[in-house]
């Protein structure tokens, strides 16, 4: 199976579902693959992409813990696959000269994968050629309005300056519009 770097160009809010969508991009090519997924995971992946982090771990932080705290490293992740609209990957962690590959959600692959800095590989298959028709100058990666709650209110910020009140505020604000439209 032939394998193609991608990045993660877009995260977005699926207004038909509720669902978040994160699009990935061909590394230096047009082709796209979007993927739905959960909140937690979208959640995730925008803290990791704007470098914000909370006191304790969170899931994909305790994930990258493990795999260091074990001597691991993870060399890259692959979407292989989709089998009744679910799609597949693997991280690819090496740990003394061996490569083992685990089993694992796109979703999760991906926000771990962004705490490593390691590459992302999607099957070529999976790729398809997607019109992005910009609806507006406000981009995905720019950086989030959190505002500021009233100083001993529930949604006060942690150390960081980020409540997780804040950020479920800012991704429930997300629309399709922000992001483009995506047409195969």
């Amino acid at each position: 199976m032939t394998m193609v770097e991608v990045v993660v160009a877009k995260l977005g809010l699926d207004s038909s579902n509720g669902s978040y969508v994160v699009v990935l991009q061909e590394k230096g090519g047009d082709r796209m693959l979007p993927i739905w997924i959960g909140q937690p995971e979208a959640e995730s992946i925008v803290m990791e992409i704007h470098a914000l982090k909370r006191s304790r771990p969170l899931t994909h932080d305790l994930c990258r813990n493990i795999i260091l705290a074990l001597g691991g490293e993870l060399r890259r992740v692959q979407v292989t696959r989709v089998e009744q609209n679910t799609y597949f990957a693997e991280l690819h962690v090496a740990r003394g000269g061996e490569v083992v590959q685990v089993d694992a959600r796109p979703s999760d692959s991906i926000a771990i994968a962004l705490r490593f800095a390691a590459p992302i590989f999607a099957a070529d298959s999976l790729l398809a050629h997607v019109n992005v028709e910009s609806a507006g100058d406000e981009e995905l990666d720019a950086a989030p309005e959190w505002g500021t709650p009233a100083a001993g209110s529930p949604s006060e910020p942690d150390e960081h300056g980020l409540s997780a009140e804040q950020l479920q505020h800012y991704l429930e604000r997300l629309r399709p519009e922000d992001f483009g439209k995506f047409n195969p």
